[in-house]
């Protein structure tokens, strides 16, 4: 399907702008992805699926990389953590999934950040560097969000960019062990006619 994806330029796999800069996980990022996640446990609990128990190991690591840039091979996902262009410290992750091309030309984004920075803007940030991304460089027509309805903040995340509600699916996603309603949102790509 790479017909249908704009040729990539010298910065394949980067993203800057707003304060951050996105780019594909490494293995090399594996500490620092590890110690913010765990120090962030409590913060990130409620809004994620259960934790797998291997989830901090290096091998599983070493395969979440493997996994994530077969996915971008393939057009099915494209992950990014995100840090803070002022002292590079990862502060996060944004993800696309779910790509669909043909008629619907859309994606599914998801996003996660470490306790510490949350409500500082890198997670806004982040949702705009990957949705502009999904458009221009992906050539996709619609983005898709969901989060729980007692989550305000991913709420907030989304309306600063541009995403607009769409309904409530029931017992969407399975979060933290149970089934959860969650909101729906999405945004279309603006084209001109």
């Amino acid at each position: 399907m790479a017909f249908l994806r704009r040729e990539p330029d010298a910065h394949e796999g980067r993203l800057s702008g707003g304060g951050v800069m996105l780019r594909h996980p490494e293995l090399r990022d594996f500490s620092e992805w590890s110690d913010l996640r765990l120090a962030s446990r409590g913060f990130l609990t409620p809004w994620e699926p259960t934790w797998p128990e291997d989830e901090f190991l290096k091998s599983s690591f070493r395969y979440r990389i493997r996994r994530y840039m077969q996915d971008v091979e393939d057009d099915k996902a494209y992950p990014f953590f995100v840090f803070r262009l002022s002292d590079d410290a990862l502060v996060g992750g944004v993800t696309l999934s779910q790509v669909r091309r043909g008629a619907a030309m859309s994606a599914t984004i998801g996003y996660w950040v470490g306790a510490p920075y949350q409500r500082r803007g890198y997670v806004t940030a982040a949702v705009g560097l990957i949705v502009r991304f999904a458009f221009e460089d992906l050539n996709l027509h619609r983005v898709e969000a969901a989060c729980q309805p007692d989550n305000h903040a991913s709420q907030g995340v989304l309306a600063k960019n541009g995403f607009q509600l769409e309904g409530k699916a029931l017992s969407y996603l399975k979060i933290n062990g149970a089934w959860r309603d969650h909101l729906l949102f999405a945004r279309v790509r603006e084209e001109s006619v």
